[in-house]
C-alpha cells in the first residue's frame, strides 16, 4: 500500500525513518544498476568474445561505447532534473535503463550490442545525477553526509559485486553473458515502485518555452560526438590507416573545441543555460574534488577492467572464479564506507584524499603483480582488501566534497558534472593506460592465455598505480586544511 508513505510535493526528510530509508534505497538501486552495468562486462568478455566475434577490441567497444554516452550526456541529466523534476527523470532513467537493458541481452550481433549499450549509457545519465541530487535536496546536516555516505558505498558495491554476479551467471549457461543484462530487470521495476512511493517530488524550473531553448541538447550531441572521434579510433588503431585515426582524432577535437565556444557563448545568452556550468569551477573545493575525481576514477575503472580480464585470461580463472575475486571490496566498501561521512566531517578532505589514493595505488601494484599457480590469497585477496581500503577514503568523501559549496538548486548540474568526470576519466583510462602498457588488442587476440598476456598487463597495472598515487598528491596540495568538512557539520 502506498498510503503509508504518502507522495508529497517538495520536503526534508530525517534520517532513520521510514521513507528515508525507502528514498534512499530506490536511488541506490537507480545508481548501483548503472556502476554494476560499467563492470560486469570485463567478466563477460571471453564468452561475447566467443558468441559475437571481434576480439578484445568488442569488449573495450562493448564497456566504452557506455562509458561514452554516459560520461557525455550525464551532464544533460543533471540539468533535466533540475529543469523538470528530479524524482521524473530519474524514473525516466530507471524505465529507460530497462528498456535498453533487454536490448543488450537479446541483441545478435556485436554491433547492435555496442549500439544497445550506447543507450544504456544515455538511460544511466538520466537516473545516476539525479539519484545523488535527490538525496542532495531532500537531506541536510549530517543527515545529508550520511545519506550520501550510504549511496556512494552501497552504489560502488554494486560495481563490485558485478563481476562476481556476471561470473555466476556466464558460467550457468553457454548463453549466460546474455542474462547480465537480463537480471536488470526485476532491479529496475524495484527502483521504480520505491521512486513512486517514497522519493519527495521536488519542482523544477521548467517555464512554457520549448525544451531545446532550456537545456543544452545541442551541448550533449557536441560532447558525444567529439569524444567519440577523440577515443574511437584509439580502439581501432592497428586496423585504421594512420591517416584516418588522424583524421577522425582532428575532427573530434575540433568538436570539442566547438563545444567550449557554444557553452562560453551559452554562459552570457543563457538560452539554453550552457551544459557545463563555468560558475561553478570558481569554488575551489569543487574544481580540485573533480580534479581528484577524474584522476582517482579513471585509475580503478582501468585496474578492475584489466584485473578481471587478466584473471581468466593469463591466470585461468573461471568466470564465477575472477568475479568472486573481487568480493573482498565489496565486504570493506558495505562494512565501512557509511562511516566515510563521519571522518571526513572529523579530519576534512585533504587526509582521506590524499591517504585514500595512495592505499589504492599499494592495492593496485600488488594486484598487477599476481602470477599463474600462485595462490588467490598470496596477492589477490590481500591486494584487492588493501584497494577496498583506500576506496572506503574516496568514494564518499570526494562526492561530498565536490558538491559541499553548491547549492540545492545546481545540485543536480554539479552532481552531473562530478559523475561526468568520472566517467570520462574512466573512458580515457581504459583506452590509453592498455596502450601506454603495450596490451593492445592484436597481442591479446594473438596471445590468447597464458604468462605472455601478463607482461603487458602488469606494466599497465603499474602505471594505473602511479596514476592513482598522483591523484593522492594532488589532493595533499591543492586542498587546504578543513575543506569538505562544511558538507557534512559534526552533530554536537
Amino acid at each position: 500500500m502506498t498510503a503509508a508513505v504518502p507522495s508529497t510535493e517538495s520536503g526534508t526528510l530525517t534520517w532513520g525513518s521510514r521513507r528515508a530509508r525507502l528514498t534512499l534505497t530506490a536511488t541506490i538501486l537507480g545508481s548501483g544498476l548503472a556502476f554494476l552495468d560499467s563492470s560486469v562486462v570485463a567478466v563477460a568478455s571471453p564468452r561475447i568474445e566467443a558468441d559475437l566475434g571481434g576480439g578484445l577490441a568488442t569488449v573495450q567497444w562493448v564497456t566504452n561505447g557506455y562509458l561514452l554516452t554516459l560520461g557525455a550526456l550525464v551532464l544533460v541529466g543533471g540539468a533535466l532534473g533540475d529543469l523538470i523534476g528530479k524524482r521524473r527523470v530519474f524514473i525516466i532513467g530507471v524505465a529507460a535503463f530497462g528498456i535498453s537493458s533487454a536490448m543488450c541481452g537479446l541483441a545478435p550481433t556485436a554491433e547492435l550490442l555496442v549500439v544497445a549499450r550506447m543507450v544504456q549509457g544515455v538511460a544511466a545519465a538520466l537516473m545516476v545525477p539525479t539519484s545523488l541530487a535527490i538525496l542532495n535536496s531532500t537531506f541536510t546536516g549530517g543527515d545529508r553526509a550520511k545519506a550520501i555516505g550510504a549511496w556512494s558505498g552501497l552504489a560502488g558495491v554494486f560495481s563490485a559485486v558485478g563481476p562476481f554476479i556476471g561470473g555466476l551467471l556466464v558460467d550457468t549457461s553457454p548463453s549466460g553473458w546474455r542474462w547480465v543484462f537480463l537480471i536488470n530487470l526485476p532491479l529496475v521495476v524495484g527502483a521504480i515502485v520505491l521512486a513512486r512511493m517514497a522519493v519527495p517530488n521536488h519542482p523544477g524550473t521548467r517555464t512554457p518555452a520549448p525544451i531545446m531553448s532550456q537545456v543544452d541538447i545541442i551541448g550533449g550531441v557536441l560532447a558525444v560526438l567529439g569524444l567519440g572521434l577523440l577515443l574511437g579510433p584509439l580502439i581501432e588503431i592497428e586496423r585504421l590507416p594512420g591517416a584516418a585515426v588522424a583524421g577522425l582524432m582532428s575532427c573530434g577535437a575540433a568538436l570539442l573545441v566547438a563545444l567550449g565556444f557554444v557553452e562560453k557563448r551559452r554562459a552570457v545568452t543563457r538560452r539554453p543555460p550552457p551544459m557545463i556550468n563555468l560558475s561553478l569551477f570558481r569554488l575551489r573545493t569543487f574544481s580540485v574534488a573533480n580534479i581528484v575525481t577524474v584522476v582517482v576514477y579513471g585509475s580503478l575503472s582501468v585496474a578492475f577492467f584489466l584485473v578481471t580480464i587478466a584473471l581468466q585470461q593469463g591466470i585461468g580463472y573461471s568466470a564465477v572464479a575472477a568475479g568472486a575475486a573481487g568480493v573482498p571490496v565489496t565486504i570493506v566498501l558495505a562494512t565501512f564506507s557509511s562511516k566515510a561521512g563521519g571522518l571526513l566531517a572529523k579530519i576534512g578532505a585533504r587526509p582521506m584524499l590524499t591517504i585514500g589514493p595512495m592505499i589504492m595505488a599499494v592495492g593496485m601494484v600488488m594486484l598487477g603483480s599476481i602470477q599463474p599457480g600462485q595462490s588467490y590469497w598470496v596477492l589477490v585477496f590481500p591486494g584487492f582488501v588493501v584497494f577496498a581500503i583506500g576506496l572506503v577514503f574516496v568514494v564518499a568523501p570526494v562526492t561530498a566534497t565536490a558538491l559541499a559549496d553548491v547549492g540545492p538548486a545546481e545540485s543536480g548540474t554539479a552532481s552531473g558534472i562530478n559523475n561526468a568526470v568520472a566517467r570520462i576519466g574512466g573512458l580515457v583510462a581504459i583506452i590509453l593506460i592498455p596502450l601506454a602498457g603495450g596490451l593492445t588488442a592484436s597481442q591479446a587476440d594473438a596471445l590468447g592465455t597464458g604468462e605472455a598476456i601478463l607482461g603487458g598487463y602488469r606494466t599497465s597495472m603499474l602505471i594505473a598505480a602511479s596514476v592513482c598515487a598522483m591523484g593522492g598528491l594532488l589532493a595533499l596540495i591543492a586542498f587546504r586544511t578543513g575543506d569538505g568538512r562544511a558538507a557534512v557539520p559534526v552533530e554536537r
